[in-house]
């Protein structure tokens, strides 16, 4: 049968068209108004200037929110880590019947509304909330606890939401481990301990490199946690675009500061991709799906 190259493009066209039109055409549109100037009056004027920018960068106001919210991120990312790791090692291990269940229990968060999610911590943490209750109906406090409205609370919001991405992206890359290997390793004088640091440590590392990078990149990105739960200090960079976008419909500088937010973003996953790669992020995306 005689080769036809252009059959796979075919196949590819729909997906390859829904992505043109429904991601590039935006990000593209956000680039070029991150040129436009606002005018006095409100209005957006076409233009190619990097005043935007130089507004940006000259007051350390807004530097010092992108700085803010690359900490947080990386506080997530490495309590979720830490907190990840350990049930993903456990349903790699376990050979319980129970295991099933207790996987949909780490996805069953997926088919609640992320704002109910985050809402829900409002019963929790607040004043009059679950927690203080308790403590108070105990004598263990005269007066509520400040749990609210605080960073400490803006990162239980966001471990509730990117926890799950972490356990899924370990668990793929420890199930690809054959067991048989950490037995060999304890045969030949290693212990429990030294086996699973010698052997299983060290091959599920591309799967907490991409839990890491995925946790990282969404916790960028998100403004729901902060704008719920966080108080007038633990604003991210994503509430300052929500509010410049939405709040004063500056569409000019919101879509500079979106820009700057995706530079930064696409320059740390491409460092990433030269020196870990990226192909155990699609795999753990196709395990799941």
């Amino acid at each position: 049968m005689k080769n036809k190259p252009w059959k796979p493009w075919v196949l590819l066209a729909p997906s390859l068209t829904a992505v043109f039109f429904l991601l590039v055409i935006p990000v593209c549109f956000v680039i070029v108004y991150s040129f436009w100037l606002r005018g006095p009056s409100g209005q957006d004027i076409p233009a190619f200037q990097f005043g935007n920018y130089a507004k940006f960068f000259k007051d350390f106001f807004y530097p010092s929110i992108l700085l803010s919210t690359l900490r947080v991120a990386l506080e997530t990312v490495f309590l979720c880590l830490v907190l990840g790791y350990i049930p993903a090692y456990f349903f790699y291990r376990t050979e319980s019947r129970l295991k099933p269940f207790l996987m949909v229990l780490v996805m069953l968060p997926f088919w609640i509304s992320f704002i109910i999610r985050t809402l829900s911590w409002i019963n929790i943490l607040g004043d009059s909330g679950l927690i203080n209750h308790l403590l108070l109906k105990f004598n263990i406090i005269n007066a509520p606890m400040p749990m609210l409205y605080n960073e400490g609370a803006v990162i239980m919001g966001l471990l509730q939401y990117l926890l799950p991405f972490m356990i899924l992206n370990i668990y793929v890359s420890l199930d690809g481990i054959d067991k048989s290997l950490a037995e060999a390793a304890k045969s030949l004088g290693c212990t429990e301990w030294q086996a699973f640091k010698e052997v299983t440590l060290p091959l599920s590392l591309p799967g907490v490199s991409a839990g890491c990078l995925l946790v990282f990149v969404l916790t960028c990105g998100t403004y729901l946690p902060p704008m719920i739960l966080g108080g007038p200090g633990n604003e991210m960079i994503a509430n300052l675009i929500f509010k410049r976008v939405i709040g004063t419909l500056d569409w000019p500088f919101g879509s500079a500061i979106s820009t700057v937010l995706m530079v930064l973003l696409m320059t740390i996953v491409y460092t990433y991709n030269r020196y870990m790669g990226i192909s155990q992020i699609f795999k753990t995306l196709s395990n799941e799906s």
